[in-house]
């Protein structure tokens, strides 16, 4: 998501905070709408997960849960009375927590609504910090799923490691050796983990082709599989380098495990202090 994207949500999030009996709070009904959501009753399912895991968390379901009503126009001048909630941060965050982090609206709620402080800079880093967990963990999917496929064909997991290894270089231009001194990886860890958000999708992309048409070729035996590998990532590779952007001059990125854990702590201390 680019800063302009994030900069834009960020405003609408903040348009719809109010006050209510002296806490910052959000409208359920207007909440509903900007994250997405065309029926209301579809979202008040949401509610009530959060409304669950607020209580999981010994947290105080009418204080961050405040049934509300107000009127409303139906048509012809006429009025008729509906339920909301008043929802404090903690409660917006539960309730985002329950949404489909694919929409854009709900993935980059969980964030504004994780950290406490209203400063737009800090939302947006987390946030990037956020995606690129995300895509590492999608990577990991994407590769377990391939993994699983070469081995009904043939390869094991040594051959696995050979493949993937080729398609690096192929991508990066780089062995595994050059690109872990290049991103600054100890040799135990997986490179991944310290590539930035576009090389990990990029390896993702480039898994996720070859995981295709594997099957769609019916490919086996190491050889064919290891051609298609590295074909993939020459095409990723060239598709960058059309648009300017050299794989292996992307900046390294922080260890993601150690980004994970503190995302995962800014969650945990969240939680303790809005119970």
């Amino acid at each position: 998501m680019k800063t302009e994207q994030i900069k834009v949500l960020f405003d609408k999030f903040e348009a719809i905070a109010c006050e209510y009996e002296g806490v910052e709070c959000w409208s359920a009904r207007e909440l509903c709408s900007l994250l997405g959501y065309a029926q209301w009753r579809n979202f008040e399912l949401i509610i009530e997960k959060a409304k669950e895991a607020c209580k999981n968390a010994d947290g105080d379901i009418q204080h961050h849960f405040a049934d509300v009503s107000k009127m409303v126009e139906v048509g012809s001048g006429a009025q008729r009375e509906i339920n909301d909630y008043m929802l404090t941060r903690y409660a917006c965050y539960l309730v985002c927590q329950n949404g489909d982090p694919r929409k854009p609206e709900i993935a980059f709620a969980q964030n504004y609504f994780a950290v406490q402080t209203r400063v737009a800079e800090m939302v947006e880093r987390r946030f990037l910090e956020y995606e690129r967990v995300q895509a590492r963990n999608k990577l990991a999917e994407t590769e377990k799923v391939l993994s699983g496929v070469l081995y009904e064909r043939g390869v094991d997991s040594k051959g696995f490691a050979i493949i993937r290894s080729k398609g690096d270089r192929a991508l990066f231009h780089l062995d595994t050796a050059q690109l872990k001194r290049r991103l600054g990886a100890p040799a135990g860890r997986p490179v991944a983990d310290f590539l930035s958000t576009l090389g990990i999708k990029a390896k993702d992309f480039a898994a996720e082709m070859t995981s295709v048409n594997v099957q769609q070729k019916d490919l086996r035996g190491q050889a064919s599989i290891e051609g298609e590998h590295v074909a993939n990532n020459t095409a990723v590779r060239n598709m960058l380098l059309s648009r300017g952007i050299h794989p292996e001059a992307l900046p390294a990125g922080e260890d993601v495990k150690k980004v994970e854990r503190r995302l995962n702590s800014d969650e945990r201390k969240l939680g303790k202090d809005n119970k």
